[in-house]
Parts: structure tokens; C-alpha cells; sequence
């Protein structure tokens, strides 16, 4: 069985169960949040848990000092989603019953006064937060090191768990890309949501079903496409950022033979079996097309379906094609990670002459 376990938590398999389990999720959305679905989530998880702890390697790593934080914030997250589903669930059967939101109710829209009611709430959260750190740097050691030394590198060398997402990316994009690029559109793209998603519903109180098409993206980004990677860097990535399975133990020796390709030689010397031309940008013509298309032909064609239609129709053509930029950047994420795995490709397009590789 643990051999089993590892071989799925591997992240071609365990990314598409991880998508799968995140569809059936929003799709399913007022199941999962009922108080029935957790109690029983908690009955099938815990006992699981414990059989995992169990395993003498997978709770070496969880226990690890710089991991304890980030186990806390897998079980707030978990715990958090739940509850806006949960809340969504409860308003939206309460609207489809022609009722207000449970926000909306007037002993829920009575104001109060931001002193002492705001602030009281506001001290009592910094002194219970200031109590549980003092006892958390009393009961656990602070994973300090040795001075920096550059004759040495710790093996793996991570980043803050909050750039662990960032230093997976780099297993599928070039440095500036992963590092620069991406985390840029990132920020201009939360920056820019309020003025692209102008539909007032939904503020004020939890709704699914009259925000479907903002949720479902957001949470795709948030827990697929970076809580997943964290999680990964964190738990499965070993010594020489190797991958590891929950079970498995961290072996320094570990080699795994990888050849990576990019599509100009996938193209010209494995398909058309012909030399590589010298002409760089005849070399890369196939993935200089294949970028033009999905930057530019794509969010064309999206206005033939009809969700595509609807949304032009309801944003306007500025804040549509943003949208469509925004989105089908955030997708490039997983379509590079799977084409990696499928084929071992590495650049669609690779301008090393010109520091340029996407």
C-alpha cells in the first residue's frame, strides 16, 4: 500500500487527482459543505493520518521545524474552504428559496461601533497570538543553521515556504520567467480584479452560484496551482530537488536520469528527422507559432463559445480580453507542467542567443 501511495503521490499523477478532487469539489459544493460531509471527512481522515505517522519517514518530515508551520496552514486552509463553502451552500439554497442571504438578515445588518468593538476583538487576537508564539518558542527549537559558508549549501536548499510555489515553478520555466514574469502578471492580476469584475452580487455575503465562473478560477489558482506546488516543494521535494514519495526515505544518493527536450529539436530531428536549421528564428518557428496562437488566436476563439459570448457581452471588450490574457497565463502553469511530464519537454521556445526561453 505505501508503495502505491508513493508512486500516485508522484505529481504526474498526483496533479490530476488533485484537479479532479478540485472539480468534483465546485461541482458538488453543496454536499461538501455540510457539517455531515465534515464530520465524516474527519472520521475517514483522521484514522488515515494517524496510519501515515505511523511510517517513521513521513512523520520525520512533518515533524521537521521549518514544516510545522506549514502543516498548521494546511489544516486552517482545509478548514477555511470548507466553511466559505459551506456558507455559499446555506445562501444559495436560501436565495433559490426566494429568501435573503443570511448576511442580509437585520440582526446581522446592525451596525456597531468600530470602538470598543473592533478594537477589543483586535487585542484579545494579539495577545492570544503573542501567548501562542512565546509557548511556541519555548516548546520548539528554532531551525537555526550554521553561519553561511560558501564552500557549503544545505541539500535541499528551499526557499520560505511562501516561495516554495515560485521554486517548483523553476522545474518548468526559464529564471525570469518563473521568478520575474509570472509573479508580476500575479500581482497586477489580484491588483486588477476589482476593476475587471464589475458584477456587484456576491458582495456583502457568500454566493456560488451567482459567482461561479470568479470563484472557481480563483480557487484553481489558489489551491491547484500554488497551495499544490507548496505542498509538493515542501513534503516531496528531496535532497537535489528530486522527487520523493510520503513513504519514502530521503536517500542523498538518489539519481534520476531525466533528458529534457525542447520542441525545435522534438520537431526538426525527432518528427521531420531532419538537421536542426541555423537560422535561430527557422529553428524555433514551430514554437514561435504555437505562442502566437495561444496568446493571440485563443482568446479570439473563446468568443465562439458561448460562456465566452455571455462574458464579452457582460464586461465589455477591455476587461474580456484582460481576463482572457490573465487566465490563459495563469493556465500556461499547468499545460508546461504536464507537457513536461508527457514528454519531457523543456522550452516551446528556447532563444538561449537572446536569453529567451518560455
Amino acid at each position: 500500500m505505501k508503495e502505491l501511495i508513493n508512486w500516485l503521490a508522484d505529481p504526474i499523477r498526483s496533479f490530476p487527482i488533485f484537479t479532479i478532487l478540485f472539480f468534483l469539489m465546485i461541482r458538488y459544493y453543496k454536499v461538501v459543505g455540510t457539517k455531515k460531509f465534515a464530520y465524516w471527512g474527519l472520521a475517514v481522515i483522521l484514522p488515515i493520518v494517524a496510519w501515515f505517522c505511523a511510517d517513521p519517514n513521513f512523520i520525520k518530515i512533518i515533524l521537521w521545524p521549518d514544516n510545522i508551520p506549514i502543516n498548521i496552514i494546511i489544516i486552517l486552509l482545509t478548514f477555511l474552504t470548507w466553511l466559505s463553502l459551506y456558507k455559499c451552500a446555506e445562501n444559495d439554497k436560501r436565495i433559490e428559496a426566494g429568501e435573503c442571504p443570511i448576511e442580509a438578515l437585520p440582526e446581522n445588518r446592525e451596525k456597531v461601533w468600530c470602538w470598543p468593538n473592533l478594537v477589543y476583538t483586535e487585542l484579545f487576537v494579539i495577545i492570544a497570538t503573542t501567548i501562542f508564539l512565546v509557548v511556541w518558542a519555548i516548546i520548539f527549537k528554532a531551525p537555526l543553521e550554521e553561519p553561511a559558508n560558501v564552500t557549503w549549501a544545505p541539500n535541499p536548499a528551499k526557499a520560505p515556504w511562501y516561495f516554495l510555489g515560485l521554486q517548483e515553478m523553476l522545474v518548468y520555466f526559464d529564471p525570469w520567467m518563473a521568478g520575474v514574469i509570472l509573479p508580476g502578471i500575479i500581482v497586477v492580476g489580484l491588483i486588477a480584479i476589482p476593476y475587471i469584475d464589475m458584477n456587484p452580487k456576491g458582495n456583502g455575503y457568500y454566493t456560488f452560484v451567482e459567482r461561479k465562473l470568479a470563484i472557481t478560477s480563483f480557487l484553481f489558482g489558489w489551491l491547484v496551482l500554488w497551495i499544490y506546488l507548496i505542498i509538493v516543494g515542501t513534503f516531496l521535494r528531496g535532497p537535489n530537488w528530486t522527487f520523493y514519495g510520503p513513504f519514502e526515505y530521503w536517500d542523498f544518493h538518489k539519481v534520476v536520469a531525466e533528458y529534457n527536450i525542447n520542441l525545435s529539436e522534438y520537431v526538426w530531428i525527432k518528427i521531420l528527422n531532419v538537421p536542426m536549421p541555423k537560422n535561430i528564428l527557422l529553428r524555433e518557428i514551430f514554437g514561435i507559432l504555437a505562442t502566437v496562437g495561444y496568446l493571440v488566436v485563443l482568446p479570439l476563439a473563446s468568443l465562439k463559445l458561448k460562456i465566452g459570448k455571455e462574458l464579452y457581452e457582460k464586461s465589455g471588450a477591455i476587461r474580456y480580453y484582460i481576463f482572457i490574457f490573465l487566465f490563459i497565463i495563469m493556465m500556461s502553469l499547468p499545460i508546461k507542467m504536464v507537457l513536461r511530464w508527457l514528454i519531457n519537454l523543456k522550452y516551446i521556445v528556447a532563444l538561449p542567443e537572446w536569453e529567451l526561453n518560455l
